[in-house]
């Protein structure tokens, strides 16, 4: 076999790859966008989105599940759609519970960076979620406190975890055990 077979063979699986990979991260950013579809209206709503995020990067691993947390993002920013209650823009973003949105971002980058240092073991990928979890909740607190503060005057931080926080722990910790279920039983079946 010559040089340029062999070349153009690993060119032709480096691009199959590549296909795959824009693949997937679009088909989770898809979910996610689903996911948030599935909402109960609150003050900030009950949805599933904080699933796609874990599934994403659970069954994608860290880089491809944030990429596709990110590609979710920016199709929202742009105006898709694709946020709770079939929103979408900057708006959305900018808004009292667009931090905890931008904070799924946050989750999926500790989530890939405890993939790194821990591995992908059970231990490893429930814990990783759980701190992925974490990160999102103090992020989108701060910025709901800040933007509902410059709107309607001051909160405490207690009010606001009673808002934001404390009514999602129990469905997120579901939601968590549910994507590490899926994520272990799918995993053989995503490359």
């Amino acid at each position: 076999m010559s040089v340029e077979t062999t070349n153009a063979a690993s060119s032709a699986r480096t691009n199959r790859a590549r296909i795959r990979d824009l693949t997937l991260v679009a088909l989770f950013a898809a979910l996610m966008a689903i996911c948030s579809w599935i909402s109960i209206p609150a003050t900030v709503p009950f949805t599933l989105q904080t699933f796609g995020v874990f599934i994403a990067v659970g069954l994608l691993g860290g880089k491809r599940g944030t990429l596709s947390v990110l590609v979710y993002i920016l199709l929202g920013a742009v105006g898709l759609p694709v946020f709770a209650g079939f929103s979408g823009g900057l708006g959305s973003l900018f808004g009292s519970a667009g931090g905890y949105i931008i904070g799924f971002l946050g989750s999926a980058l500790v989530m890939w960076a405890m993939e790194k240092l821990l591995g992908t073991g059970a231990v490893a990928q429930i814990a990783s979620m759980v701190v992925g979890l974490l990160v999102c909740y103090a992020f989108g607190t701060v910025w709901f406190m800040v933007v509902y503060t410059t709107a309607n005057g001051a909160v405490t931080l207690l009010t606001v975890l009673g808002w934001c926080v404390f009514p999602f722990i129990v469905p997120d910790l579901a939601k968590i055990a549910l994507a590490f279920l899926m994520t272990n039983r799918l995993k053989r079946y995503v490359p």
